[in-house]
């Protein structure tokens, strides 16, 4: 009775949206995941300068030929209740005959009729910019980070992704959107040896004396980029709408990520010299984050130090695997990441190993990763909204090439 009563009243509750101008808006913004997710002991806050350079076209190159718009959305008291953000790239070209925007960056209380505000505003945004879909919730970037949203596994989020209440699935759903793709995360315990069966299968790769396997050398950070770019580039290029790296892209990328490389947890393959795969992974930086609260001045950067260097990090985090055409299905998948096991299992240094999302039209991937003994650890959604009821809604296509979609790229 009590649960319904409630309900009455939030629906005839005023709502304003707003659109996020001002420095005390972009804070209400930031600050109202606390307020959602209060007393979820696995929530992790984002950093805050993460979320706004999202926003900050100074810093996110998508806004060179692309738009962001963000909206809070209050009640009559003048609480934030409620938040969403809508982009779009006008170098994208039409997905399945459809020209398709994104929205992303949703936080809502469980209401319905909050969520259908934030949402029809989006879509509005969208429409007046001749979108006929949106997606979401994704990031107005690359797939690396803030995108999906989370229906299963309500465990902490590593670095950059997303994170949210169960109940928003159906705030979701409820509105209409439907299911494009599910992203799944896979978990591997770092403590357990790879199955003896799965590694007689890449021993024939490892016999060859064509292919060879390093670490990356951390002293010569331009190599590292220059066979990073080769192998991404052609491992990708069969991915619609894909943009080759830049040698700027991969330098900035490097910088970005220099103070948490681990020689042993970046694995290169090579064949007669040529750089053809990699595996790379990074110590799970959340385990520290989580002590900032969306903060990182002067003193949380000393804290993150000793926190790495010193007391360490037992959850790493796989970034990115990829593997050039010419070399995939042949057992070279899962040679490399033997390879890297055989490196870090020893040092009895990890306990987790947290796999980037693995999307569902990937089934060659899932394949192995399941054979290598990996639990689906999460599962999350990338949806779809067509505008127009009448236009056939189609599922994401099912791609063939084993590379897991690149996250700090």
């Amino acid at each position: 009775m009590l649960h319904t009563l409630g309900i009455l009243l939030l629906a005839l509750i005023a709502m304003k949206v707003k659109r996020v101008v001002s420095v005390t808006d972009k804070r209400q913004f930031l600050d109202l995941p606390d307020y959602i997710n209060q007393g979820d002991p696995s929530y992790i806050r984002p950093l805050d300068k993460d979320i706004e350079h999202v926003f900050r076209p100074d810093r996110n190159p998508k806004f060179k030929s692309g738009e962001a718009a963000r909206w809070i959305l209050m009640d009559d008291e003048g609480l934030v209740i409620g938040r969403i953000a809508a982009f779009v790239d006008s170098k994208q070209g039409a997905i399945q005959g459809l020209r398709v925007g994104g929205m992303g960056f949703f936080e809502c209380i469980d209401s319905q009729k909050a969520a259908n505000t934030l949402f029809d505003k989006a879509r509005h945004w969208l429409v007046t910019r001749e979108m006929e879909a949106m997606d979401g919730p994704i990031n107005f970037g690359e797939r690396d980070a803030w995108w999906g949203l989370l229906v299963d596994g309500f465990h902490p989020p590593a670095y950059r992704m997303n994170y949210n209440p169960p109940y928003y699935q159906a705030l979701f759903e409820n509105y209409g959107f439907k299911d494009y793709f599910q992203q799944y995360v896979y978990w591997f315990d770092a403590t357990v040896e790879i199955p003896l069966k799965f590694r007689q299968k890449t021993q024939r790769i490892l016999d060859n004396p064509d292919y060879t396997f390093k670490n990356a050398d951390l002293k010569n950070l331009d190599k590292m980029g220059e066979d990073f770019m080769r192998i991404y580039n052609a491992a990708w290029s069969v991915f619609p709408d894909f943009k080759p790296l830049k040698k700027k892209d991969v330098n900035k990328l490097i910088r970005t990520l220099k103070p948490i490389l681990v020689s042993h947890l970046l694995m290169f393959a090579y064949h007669q010299g040529n750089p053809v795969a990699f595996f790379l992974m990074v110590p799970d930086v959340n385990q520290i984050f989580k002590h900032f609260h969306g903060r990182l001045g002067i003193i949380e950067k000393l804290r993150f130090l000793y926190h790495l260097k010193v007391k360490g990090v037992s959850r790493i985090t796989g970034l990115v695997f990829g593997v050039v055409p010419a070399h995939q299905r042949k057992g070279l998948e899962g040679a490399i990441i033997d390879m890297t096991a055989k490196g870090v299992h020893p040092l009895k240094k990890y306990t987790d190993l947290e796999m980037v999302w693995i999307g569902s039209f990937n089934p060659v991937m899932i394949h192995m990763v399941e054979n290598l003994g990996a639990i689906r650890y999460k599962t999350l959604i990338t949806y779809r909204y067509i505008f127009d009821p009448n236009h056939p809604f189609e599922r994401a296509p099912d791609v063939l090439p084993t590379n897991l979609p690149a996250r700090n790229v």
